[in-house]
């Protein structure tokens, strides 16, 4: 009987994103050997998410670096048809009347919110992005998967004059994530509009707490104040405090100028030195941060204003860094 190897190789770690929940909903799994990431695919029968507020591409469950978890359910209930069931980072488009052509639709008439389709306007009422609009056409989507990509492009076209081909690929290439988007504007109207990642920022599932830090390139000046939950220092607004269940910090901030240098913050958890850094090739059009106990939210707009025959482009980069999980 042949002697035992003295040392046998150990069988590498499972990926923290090869469990995430209600991962049996189309996805695709990627990784350049820094960053692993799971990416739910758009899908009107079986998407992980199909309501009327999000873009459908590009929905992170999960990012994986060093053995650190990004990213995950911060809410408590999953329901694909809810506004807001959905992990970051995602995007929303958001038009001055909420979406394409809604103001000008009478009741049981049509309006267009890129990323998701042709919707249905049910009553008299300002645009709600919490409402889950009746989709009456999601247009033709398309996926391309690589061993470090993902390709998204929906082809739509609308009774309204609003039509456009938008593309979004993901990509992993060291330590960062990067979006790049271009939109088509295949109709007769412009498209103009404003567009942010809802970031749903979570590191390793720990609660919004003292240590957790939003660092800016520019002095953040919040419109109302931020409450004694946080405190500003310079460029940085912390966390002074857990935060309780239901306890929110929101609010709009200003102080970043037209430059896209000014699209440049980090959010750290600085007791276990486990952060994201974005930035952006555009200029922040308007800033909002919203967090809760299970989450922070930066959320920075790029504005859009893409004429007949025009495309418009924009990037959005996401530099993970987190030391080996085992120190």
């Amino acid at each position: 009987m042949a002697a035992a190897a003295p040392f046998a190789q150990a069988a590498a770690a499972p990926s923290p994103c090869a469990d995430v929940p209600h991962s049996d909903h189309p996805k695709a799994s990627i990784s350049n050997g820094v960053l692993d990431a799971l990416v739910f695919l758009p899908d009107p029968n079986s998407g992980y998410y199909r309501s009327s507020r999000f873009d459908w591409s590009g929905i992170v469950g999960c990012v994986s670096l060093n053995g650190h978890r990004f990213f995950g359910e911060w809410f408590r209930n999953y329901d694909p048809m809810t506004n807001d069931a959905v992990t970051g980072p995602v995007e929303e488009f958001r038009s001055e009347e909420g979406a394409l052509g809604y103001n000008i639709a009478k009741p049981g008439e049509l309006f267009v919110k890129p990323g998701v389709g042709v919707l249905r306007k049910v009553d008299d009422s300002p645009y709600r992005f919490g409402y889950v609009y009746p989709l009456v056409d999601s247009g033709k989507w398309t996926v391309k998967t690589s061993k470090h990509a993902v390709i998204f492009t929906q082809r739509l076209t609308s009774p309204l004059g609003y039509a456009y081909i938008y593309q979004k690929k993901l990509t992993l290439s060291g330590d960062t994530m990067t979006l790049e988007h271009s939109l088509k504007n295949t109709g007769s109207k412009a498209i103009t509009t404003d567009v942010y990642d809802h970031d749903f920022f979570i590191f390793d599932g720990q609660p919004t707490s003292p240590g957790m830090t939003i660092r800016f390139s520019f002095k953040p000046l919040p419109e109302e104040p931020l409450g004694d939950a946080v405190s500003l220092e310079g460029n940085d607004i912390m966390y002074k405090e857990e935060l309780k269940p239901r306890q929110t910090v929101a609010g709009y901030i200003k102080g970043y100028s037209a430059s896209p240098s000014d699209y440049h913050f980090t959010v750290e958890d600085t007791k276990n030195k486990v952060g994201i850094e974005q930035s952006s090739d555009s200029p922040i059009s308007r800033f909002y941060l919203w967090s809760i106990r299970t989450t922070i939210s930066p959320e920075a707009y790029i504005h859009l204003d893409v004429p007949p025959g025009k495309t418009g482009h924009w990037k959005i980069h996401y530099r993970f860094f987190a030391p080996p999980k085992n120190q």
